[in-house]
């Protein structure tokens, strides 16, 4: 039992507020969402003695409420509004604040993670990185599109509308240029169509409205990458202030075995400095685990942070991100067992670099392939990304480098039972097993 509990119910434009009764002879007060406003809730959360706080994780409204209330000293818990559904006759903004307060009071109530503030300014621009990807990539549609209004299908004989080859045409187009032999001759000779297939994917109708398309979309392109370009400066700055698990005095770790698993466009010295760089966030080499590459590991390190020990077990770390089956049980019985859905960053790339395990010939790749032939493809993969989930929160807690010799015993232990299974069905059936002569 806490007498020092309060609850909020956070809205867009209204905050409502509930205080233990005898704290206050107006326990339930509604305030105005600016700033000074919320000052003022939080002056009067301390008056009336208030210590913790509860509010439901509501859009982005809860965050100007979450810092002021974060940086006055409070506890604050930001709860799933799943978990604190309203009951009936509380439809309410009033009755869902007094419900909250309520219940959180008694102790019923579990706070979401939210990882520091240097992780979360890191992972705001890591996200605004993706939504400035996500416009990109809309744009070069919107190329192809006007392409193949014009019918010329220059994407269709080169790989990249935006590599060198792409680029230098489409200059030439919106410069003014019809000729398709002259267009043909800007092609690079690493693209594998010739000459002459460049030329006739270049005869069509240049009409003026599909051409001013075509320009807005090649020049929002080029605003766009410059801003993705800026994003990456940014993120690299502001990750090298990132306080590291790694040892002082710790050297860098061996180079992989295996070839870095990075975005497309990045060089392997970049990339090499990446990994130095995660090295020192995490403490371990989570690159030799086989699937897990740069762009996990940036995930990885913007969603969370390194440091996971907030997570009681790799369970419990798992079961956040949204991997592990949601069990309901009743009478001993167990009802269903699925996993939930949700848009859990960090579970999409553990998923990704699951599904890169595919064609693996490491002890993992095994491993996943008997999944696939047991559950399925599509519950093989959130498997693996649960099981590579564990991997990786055993290793930064642990401060341990990453052993395949582990797997490898797990890996003969399941083949010695199959040997098993096979000798008995084949006893079973009259025939007797014989190895083959070397």
């Amino acid at each position: 039992m806490r007498s020092d509990a309060a609850g909020i119910d956070i809205g867009s434009q209204e905050i409502a507020a509930a205080v233990p009764p005898q704290s206050d002879p107006d326990p339930v007060r509604t305030f105005p969402t600016f700033t000074a406003d919320l000052h003022a809730l939080a002056d009067w959360l301390e008056k009336c003695g208030v210590r913790t706080v509860a509010m439901e994780s509501t859009s982005v409204y809860w965050i100007p409420l979450f810092q002021i209330l974060e940086q006055r000293g409070f506890e604050v818990f930001l709860v799933n509004a799943h978990h604190i559904k309203n009951v009936s006759g509380r439809p309410t903004d009033v009755g869902d604040c007094q419900w909250i307060q309520q219940l959180h009071s008694v102790g019923l109530l579990r706070t979401s993670f939210r990882p520091p503030q240097e992780i979360c300014a890191v992972r705001s621009i890591v996200r605004q990185r993706q939504t400035l990807t996500e416009l990109a990539s809309q744009s070069i549609e919107h190329m192809q599109k006007a392409l193949d209004q014009m019918n010329l299908h220059l994407h269709h004989v080169i790989s990249d509308i935006t590599g060198e080859t792409g680029l230098r045409i489409l200059n030439a187009i919106l410069a003014g240029e019809r000729d398709a032999r002259k267009l043909a001759k800007l092609r690079s000779r690493r693209i594998r169509s010739s000459e002459e297939t460049v030329r006739k994917a270049l005869e069509g109708d240049y009409r003026e409205e599909h051409l001013f398309t075509l320009r807005q979309s090649l020049e929002r392109y080029r605003f766009v990458t410059q801003q993705i370009a800026d994003c990456e400066l940014e993120i690299a700055r502001r990750t090298q202030e990132l306080e590291g698990l790694a040892p002082e005095g710790a050297t860098a770790p061996p180079p992989p075995d295996k070839k870095l698993a990075g975005r497309k466009g990045t060089s392997a010295a970049v990339q090499e400095n990446q990994r130095q760089e995660y090295f020192r966030l995490f403490g371990v080499d989570l690159t030799q685990i086989d699937g897990i590459g740069m762009g996990a590991l940036q995930t990885l390190a913007t969603e969370v942070g390194p440091d996971l020990s907030r997570f009681r077990s790799a369970a419990a770390f798992t079961s956040w991100a949204g991997l592990s089956p949601k069990q309901e049980i009743s009478g001993g019985k167990l009802l269903r067992s699925k996993t939930p859905k949700n848009k859990n960053r960090v579970a999409y790339a553990l998923r990704m670099s699951a599904q890169s395990l595919q064609f693996s010939r490491s002890a993992l790749g095994d491993e996943f392939r008997r999944l696939r032939a047991r559950l399925g493809m599509p519950k093989a993969v959130t498997a693996m990304a649960r099981r590579l989930g564990c991997i990786i929160y055993c290793l930064i807690t642990r401060r341990t480098a990453f052993d395949p010799g582990m797997l490898l015993k797990q890996q003969q232990k399941h083949e010695q039972r199959r040997r098993k299974r096979l000798a008995r069905e084949a006893a079973e059936m009259g025939f007797d097993l014989v190895p083959r002569a070397a």
